[in-house]
């Protein structure tokens, strides 16, 4: 079995938000992207096994007016959410429990290499330290206020800059090995 990672991928705004203050997220495309470029996306999730995400995560993504996106089974941790929809039963899996229980439950079916996935998810798994690798793309535009991608944390998390790379001349992604 591969040697367990949990990663992220997510776009912030300047001021380190990932949502705006009445939790949108058209800003996303505040810079147009007119060739589809996925900003290292399909490279990144070659390398992913399973995503975890939220019930807000998840519930988004429903309401998006696309197929599901996912070809990988997605993990989604809620304690309100009581079953999965039907149409998506096959695709995802509820979880419940804390963080290494639900990890242990993920690796013993042989998944390794997590996407980790939504603000609440991320900032659990940073909360404990749980976060190996980030790909963080910052979209030029500052929100003032919204959903932040980094608070509450317990203590200083040191990462390292692995590689830098910027997209469509405007979106700066860069992406971070945590130090342990």
């Amino acid at each position: 079995m591969k040697e367990p990672k949990n990663c992220v991928f997510i776009a912030t705004s300047i001021d380190g938000y990932i949502a705006d203050k009445n939790d949108g997220l058209e800003w996303l495309n505040a810079v147009p992207n007119p060739n589809n470029d996925d900003m290292g996306y399909v490279e990144f999730i070659k390398e992913i096994d399973a995503l975890v995400m939220g019930r807000n995560t998840f519930e988004t993504v429903l309401g998006f007016d696309v197929d599901w996106p996912y070809d990988k089974p997605v993990f989604v941790l809620s304690n309100k959410l009581k079953v999965i929809p039907v149409s998506h039963k096959e695709k995802a899996f509820l979880l419940k429990g804390n963080l290494g229980e639900i990890l242990d439950q993920i690796h013993q079916k042989g998944f390794t290499r997590l996407y980790i996935d939504g603000g609440a998810t991320i900032r659990s798994f940073l909360q404990e330290d749980l976060i190996d690798e980030m790909a963080l793309s910052t979209i030029p535009v500052l929100l003032g206020g919204g959903s932040p991608l980094f608070n509450g944390l317990p203590k200083e998390l040191k990462f390292e800059l692995v590689k830098s790379k910027t997209y469509i001349n405007q979106i700066t992604q860069n992406h971070y090995k945590r130090i342990r």
